[in-house]
């Protein structure tokens, strides 16, 4: 799980250097983005679970529910908190309110989860076989 979030926030990185043609210390934890870290790492963990314990297990049961919902949120509730922070921004500007303070996630998009848990899936895979 760890492993697929290093990998996952690396790749992050080098899309941010190639966008912005420079580094901060924030990109190490920048959130929203491709892919999606979270999905990495709880696709990772159910995945890592089910290859020790079986699809029986009571672990595997419970981090299969927590995946889904990370993934949910990560698509659906943290996206719309995103546009609603998009909307606020673009009021505040036009009535001339001062937003310095205010900081919120865009949360990601079905292909940014979705290349995230292929990753977590794959990274599992590879720490299970090898």
């Amino acid at each position: 799980t760890i492993l697929a979030l290093v990998i996952t926030q690396g790749i992050k990185i080098l899309i941010n250097l190639a966008e912005k043609r420079k580094f901060s210390l924030n990109d190490l934890i920048v959130t929203g983005g491709m892919p999606s870290a979270h999905s990495a790492a709880v696709t990772a963990l159910a995945t890592i679970i089910f290859l020790i314990q079986g699809w029986q297990s009571t672990v595997f049961a419970i981090s299969l529910v927590f995946g889904i919902l990370v993934l949910r949120d990560a698509f659906g509730v943290r996206q719309s908190v995103g546009k609603e922070g998009d909307m606020i921004k673009k009021l505040s500007k036009k009535h001339k309110i001062s937003t310095r303070k205010f900081k919120y996630s865009h949360g990601h998009t079905l292909l940014e989860v979705s290349v995230g848990s292929i990753i977590g899936f794959a990274v599992a895979l590879g720490v299970y076989f090898i």
